[in-house]
């Protein structure tokens, strides 16, 4: 098996008859105008999006698919991160890390500041760290998930531009985690505030390309240019402010509403459109934007402590029986992949493990019969007078879950289990599914940068793990890998242990994988030009610009 190793380096609006209405937008186009090769200066995007979320508090809100594109557009990031996984110097210009890596020291650009004048120095970049990974949760600010919380012992101002961080044990994933779209520099003034104040985004100070100028809760965000803005992620090779004057974020929830304003010319971005509309709309000459981001796959992830998921067996049969193919044939369109493994193949560490939940219903039925499931008369095994059926909860977050899981129900069927179909919004979805230890399979998916920190996803050994298939500390051998992969000092050998970990956890069948995940998507009008799309597939607008 090959290990694909990468090196690391160093607006008013309304809404009236159907209509969106926005003042400063250019008329529609069904084609491509010719494109100018220089960027042009001024103009005023719209990115009409889905949903502004329930809270700003940064650390809250950051990792949103939602907020997070606003947040990207604010405040800078230590380390850039691009599709496939390199990292490369934004405000820490360099960094180094000891022989046990358990130490860590960056070397912060000279000269930036927040927006308020002050400056991003050593000391404001420890105050950020530590926030990341403690949070004040009895405020009501968590940590940032996947920040490498567990062995974390502090950070230190060296000087003004140099910050060394400890950990009591080895942590090559701190440098990759700094790129993680929650790991957002704010000014210190800001992580001072209450959590009441840090939830009014008008007070939360970035040292960003873009400053929050208008905020209308529940209906749009208004970002303006910063004139002064010099210092943007080396791999961009931008110098100096934004091309754009401003980005409306402008909250509209009907998916084909979205796309008809950027068909007519009354936005320039639709977010997350219908994966069945794409290649219409690619032919009606606007631009389909679907980056992969680095983390897991879309799967489902099996709760091995209910029935009947307890049994190694049905899990094995979940697998084999499910149709990747007709899925990505009928739901999505040749922008998706099909899975190799439960962590996408942009991941460096990435292996392709397909052979090990490969369609093959014979297979699957064989593990059934061997179970001790009988089918019966209507097609639905039983065993003990007991039928083989279970719950699947579409995800709310995900475009086309629904459909995706409607299909799994027909294939599966076939083989005899019994699969319902519970459909709940956003938020009867957080407080009914996520968290909820009796749902025996959770449709889910998760980016990270750096595949060290999926030991606590998977696992339960430390207080804050995620323990995704409900073992607790029961299976030995994937405490073992997980603690491995978590605390390996050399990247060539914690890339073997990923390529273990991957086989074990599909070969136990903890996990069903579906297709690689494609979670933001983008719809564009011919005259956006030089959008950037980072390794968590955000979309970044320093170097974008609008053609006339």
């Amino acid at each position: 098996m090959t290990i694909r190793l990468r090196r690391l380096t160093g607006v008013a609006s309304v809404l009236a008859a159907g209509a969106l209405v926005l003042s400063g937008c250019g008329a529609g186009s069904s084609s491509a105008p010719a494109e100018s090769s220089t960027p042009q200066t001024g103009g005023d995007l719209v990115f009409l999006i889905d949903s502004l979320g329930a809270t700003w508090i940064p650390n809250n809100s950051s990792i949103s698919s939602y907020q997070g594109q606003i947040w990207g557009n604010v405040t800078d990031k230590l380390v850039y991160v691009d599709a496939e996984g390199a990292l490369s110097p934004w405000i820490a210009e360099s960094w180094d890390e000891n022989a046990d890596k358990t130490q860590f020291t960056l070397h912060l650009k000279e000269g930036v500041t927040f927006s308020d004048g002050t400056p991003l120095d050593a000391a404001a970049v420890v105050a950020n760290i530590d926030i990341w990974a403690k949070g004040r949760p009895d405020e009501g600010i968590n940590r940032i998930g996947l920040f490498p919380s567990a062995n974390y012992l502090g950070a230190e101002a060296v000087d003004a531009t140099t910050v060394t961080v400890s950990f009591s044990a080895p942590t090559l994933s701190f440098i990759p985690t700094l790129a993680y779209h929650g790991s957002i520099l704010l000014s210190p003034a800001t992580l001072a505030l209450p959590s009441d104040q840090q939830a009014d985004l008008t007070k939360d100070i970035g040292s960003g390309p873009f400053v929050v100028e208008t905020v209308a809760d529940g209906d749009s965000v208004v970002l303006k240019k910063r004139d002064d803005y010099d210092w943007g992620p080396e791999a961009l090779g931008h110098d100096g402010p934004a091309y754009l004057d401003t980005i409306t974020y402008k909250q509209v929830a009907e998916p084909s509403l979205r796309t008809a304003s950027v068909e007519s010319g009354q936005a320039q971005v639709a977010y997350n459109a219908s994966p069945q509309d794409l290649d219409a709309l690619k032919q009606e000459g606007l631009t389909v934007e679907t980056p992969r981001y680095l983390g897991f796959v879309n799967g489902y992830a099996l709760n091995t402590a209910v029935a009947p998921f307890d049994d190694i067996r049905v899990r094995q049969a979940v697998q084999h029986g499910i149709d990747r193919d007709e899925i990505l044939s009928t739901v999505y369109t040749a922008d998706w992949h099909a899975a190799e493994s439960f962590i996408q193949s942009t991941v460096p560490e990435a292996t392709d493990h397909g052979a090990d939940f490969a369609y093959d219903p014979d297979e699957a039925a064989a593990l059934l019969d061997a179970a001790g499931w009988v089918k019966g008369a209507d097609g639905t095994r039983t065993k003990g007078g007991q039928k083989l059926t279970f719950t699947l909860y579409p995800n709310p977050y995900l475009q086309a879950s629904q459909a995706v899981d409607e299909l799994v129900d027909q294939q599966l069927s076939a083989l005899g289990f019994e699969v319902n179909l519970e459909t709940y919004d956003v938020p009867t979805y957080g407080q009914k599914v996520i968290g909820n230890a009796t749902v025996p399979a959770t449709e889910i998916t998760r980016s990270f940068v750096d595949v060290g920190t999926v030991a606590g996803v998977l696992t339960a050994q430390k207080k804050g793990d995620e323990d995704w298939f409900k073992l607790g500390t029961s299976d030995a051998t994937l405490n073992d890998l997980s603690t491995r992969i978590a605390t390996a000092t050399d990247r060539e050998a914690r890339a073997a242990v990923a390529d273990e970990l991957q086989g074990y956890v599909l070969k136990q069948a903890y996990f069903v994988p579906l297709t690689q995940i494609v979670q933001r998507i983008y719809v564009q009008a011919p005259e956006v030009s030089g959008v950037a799309y980072n390794g968590l597939a955000y979309a970044y607008y320093l170097d974008a610009w609008l053609n006339d």
